[in-house]
């Protein structure tokens, strides 16, 4: 990992050894910028880079990209989520260098949730390419300054390019497999999906270390805080490849009502405790779901501040 590939933020500080804090945020139902303007305020100085989602859980919203150039204006580094859902090669190709050119650095390629979770369960899904395809694609038109078809692009979009992976998804045996074939298509990060069950991601991440994936990529370890037992128990339920263990839910339920929350967020700072120590782990990737206000205090007892300015 010599030069920069994109000169990021989030590249600088993972380049520079420091444990990365990255944010989310998803971009509204509708046209309402003012809300979405409040809602990056809170994770302005509390996180290196905020992804902004791609109409997450197939649910029209405001577009990845509109949201990540108005999270520039606001003093916010973006991670662009692009999903293959719903753009063909053509449409990809042409939003990559859109997205560069309007100053964007950090993409995260993904497959999309399966419309039928969404609100037009009729909508054809697209999947012209799938996200190991976009990851190789994006790749290839940074490095080779080539298109698809081998045409050559006249200035190449230098992304920071960036992968998610579900340490908890059946087969569980094959998903440290399908990490390493992400690495080996061109990502530079990755991002886990939530983790609550412990015990299995360490064992995830060994087998990581042990074939020294984490040499190769940065990777993120996905971390939500829980705001009460009843999120836990849907989420358990009907969120596709989550695995909450029952002693977290019991945990949540052990307490008052009012104070399920604060369990939560506990938890998740326990978390973000041991991924400090974790061989392989070089950063925490917090998805505070429609929560951004908390993410300061959860930042401070994280003791993740004050994030380097590089």
């Amino acid at each position: 990992m010599s030069e920069l590939k994109s000169g990021s933020n989030l590249e600088k500080v993972l380049k520079a050894g420091h444990f990365a804090f990255t944010g989310e945020c998803g971009p509204p139902k509708g046209a309402n910028v003012t809300h979405l303007k409040e809602k990056f305020q809170y994770l302005k100085g509390n996180v290196d880079a905020v992804n902004m989602t791609d109409n997450q859980t197939a649910v029209v919203r405001m577009s990845s990209l509109a949201g990540s150039v108005l999270m520039i204006e606001e003093g916010l580094e973006p991670n662009f989520q692009m999903v293959c859902r719903d753009r063909n090669r053509l449409a990809i190709m042409s939003d990559i260098l859109g997205a560069y050119a309007l100053g964007i650095r950090n993409m995260l390629c993904l497959s999309g949730d399966h419309q039928t979770f969404g609100n037009h369960p009729e909508a054809k899904n697209v999947h012209d390419i799938d996200s190991m395809q976009l990851i190789a694609l994006v790749k290839k038109m940074r490095d080779e300054g080539k298109f698809m078809n081998d045409e050559d692009i006249d200035v190449p979009p230098k992304m920071f390019i960036g992968a998610a992976c579900n340490p908890f998804a059946d087969p569980y045996e094959y998903r440290v497999y399908r990490l390493a074939n992400k690495i080996t298509a061109g990502a530079d990060f990755i991002q886990t999906q939530c983790i609550f069950n412990m015990e299995k991601f360490r064992d995830f991440m060994k087998k990581a270390v042990d074939m020294g994936l984490h040499e190769k990529c940065y990777i993120l370890a996905g971390v939500t805080p829980m705001k009460n037992a009843g999120m836990a128990n849907f989420m358990s339920r009907f969120v596709p490849g989550m695995d909450i263990p029952d002693s977290l839910i019991k945990r949540l339920k052990s307490v008052d009502k009012k104070d399920q929350a604060e369990e939560g967020i506990r938890f998740a700072l326990e978390q973000v405790e041991e991924f400090k120590e974790m061989e392989g782990v070089a950063g925490v990737h917090m998805m505070a779901i429609e929560w951004e206000h908390r993410v300061p205090e959860i930042a401070e007892r994280a003791k993740v501040l004050p994030r380097p300015v590089l």
